[in-house]
């Protein structure tokens, strides 16, 4: 999965002091880790002016840093599509986009689609889609015969499996279940019990694990060696491995892969909305939405990049792909406590 840092870079144009410039001069950006690339920000000042300065985070750090703000801090933040509307209902960090100041002939329709239906909150819209990806799973064909997530679980390959203790491990368990727990996310209780099974069904997985990975290297390096033979992973990780050694492979699972999808987003108090729209257009053009593309390793939401990025995985169907919707309040907490009976379990 994505690699997370809390480490913050200003980039500022030469000969300038930092804070010299005025506010419409500035974008500040809260993003992930490779989503800014330094030649789209070299790129976008030379075009317009304006500088940009980006905070690395993750979605916890983001609703976290503008809950604690008031939605101040950040001209545009970059949460995942279902990290926009909960947290809107709860804190009020966001603010509506304006659309008519967006090209958003430039965006994917399916893509963008998705995105609306999940971050419209009272009839208006609070994200528009950047990057997205998926979850399934890596295979060593020659070593694993592994087809959907509870093979992980089976004991000829004891020992040489992994996934990782979050809940996109919880939600595609229970799709392997044979259940939909986003269909369950109005009802509590019943997604607590399907909640329960699926942390049981991981407790008795657990002696079939070599590990819970903590992070990418520790998973593919796991792979290369031969330790790991299947796993919970990302697809552009699987197809990192794949390049070096054809017989692992991304596999779709039966009961389907976790859809992602990484969005913009206008903080409650962000001073310079006008950057932040300049910013978006500029980002979402094909020819540097590419390079965005190649540092991400993952798909752009624009159109008319496939060209542009050179030799790429092909993109999961869209039918085998089971898209977060927003997280209700309150949901997190009772995965949280899941996931730590899981980990204590013997």
């Amino acid at each position: 999965m994505r690699t997370l840092l809390t480490a913050i870079l200003a980039f500022t144009l030469v000969g300038i002091a930092p804070g010299a410039r005025a506010d419409n001069q500035k974008l500040r950006i809260i993003s992930w880790a490779d989503y800014i690339p330094a030649e789209v920000i070299a790129a976008f000042r030379k075009e317009t002016g304006i500088d940009v300065e980006v905070t690395l985070s993750n979605n916890e750090e983001m609703i976290s840093k503008l809950r604690a703000t008031g939605g101040a801090g950040y001209d545009l933040a970059q949460p995942s599509v279902d990290r926009i509307s909960g947290p809107q209902r709860e804190f009020g960090i966001y603010k509506p986009l304006d659309l008519s100041k967006v090209k958003m002939e430039q965006f994917q329709p399916f893509i963008l689609d998705v995105v609306r239906k999940n971050t419209t909150l009272d009839g208006k819209q609070y994200g528009l889609p950047y990057v997205w990806g998926t979850d399934g799973l890596v295979v060593n064909t020659k070593k694993a015969k592994v087809a959907d997530y509870l093979d992980l679980c089976k004991a000829d390959v004891k020992g040489k499996t992994s996934v990782r203790l979050r809940r996109p491990t919880l939600m595609a368990f229970a799709f392997a279940l044979g259940k939909d727990p986003f269909a369950l996310y109005g009802d509590p209780k019943a997604y607590g019990a399907l909640m329960d099974q699926v942390g049981a069904t991981l407790s008795a997985c657990k002696q079939n694990l070599k590990f819970f990975y903590d992070n990418k290297d520790q998973l593919l390096n796991g792979m290369r060696s031969g330790e790991v033979v299947a796993a919970m992973m990302w697809d552009t990780g699987g197809w990192v491995l794949s390049r070096e050694n054809p017989d692992i492979q991304y596999v779709v699972p039966r009961s389907g892969a976790m859809g992602w999808i990484d969005t913009f987003a206008l903080p409650a108090r962000g001073r310079n909305d006008a950057a932040a729209y300049a910013w978006i257009n500029f980002t979402m053009r094909p020819d540097m939405a590419a390079k965005v593309a190649k540092s991400v390793g993952s798909f752009s939401a624009a159109i008319g990049t496939d060209a542009l990025v050179g030799p790429h995985a092909t993109p999961v169907p869209m039918r085998s792909i089971h898209w977060y919707p927003a997280i209700p309040a309150g949901l997190e907490e009772l995965e949280g406590r899941v996931l730590d009976r899981v980990k204590a379990a013997n």
